[in-house]
């Protein structure tokens, strides 16, 4: 695994701040907000395939949502920053932040998992 150095040189400031430092970017502000090709999105950081545009649906919240991520890439830590209980998750792979999971999403799964589009990379299929 790199050291955040290494991160530094790879990532923009923002997505830097996003993927390690766990900030969360602006809503509606993204580029996979309103992103709706088919393919994968990969993390930015280890570029780890992480969610498919098929399991992508529309939250109104400003962030791209998923209600499932590819199984065994996503890995899920308690979060109780500032005064919320949240589930965060993060790369398997790297740990690099990618959002939060929720238990407010449509069927099949129920989950809502809200991403940052900077902690992500899209590849078309």
């Amino acid at each position: 695994m790199k050291n955040n150095d290494e991160y530094k040189d790879k990532l923009t400031d923002a997505a830097f701040k996003v993927c390690r430092l766990a900030a969360t970017e602006q809503p509606f502000s993204g580029i996979y907000n309103d992103h709706w090709q088919q393919g994968l999105y990969h993390c930015a950081c280890c570029e780890q395939p992480l969610f498919s545009s098929y399991s992508k649906f529309d939250a109104g919240c400003g962030w791209p949502s998923f209600f499932a991520a590819i199984e065994t890439k996503v890995a899920y830590k308690s979060d109780e920053s500032h005064s919320m209980q949240r589930v965060e998750i993060q790369c398997d792979n790297c740990q690099s932040h990618l959002g939060h999971v929720f238990d407010d999403g449509p069927k099949p799964t129920g989950k809502r998992y809200c991403v940052n589009s900077l902690s992500l990379k899209f590849y078309s299929e």
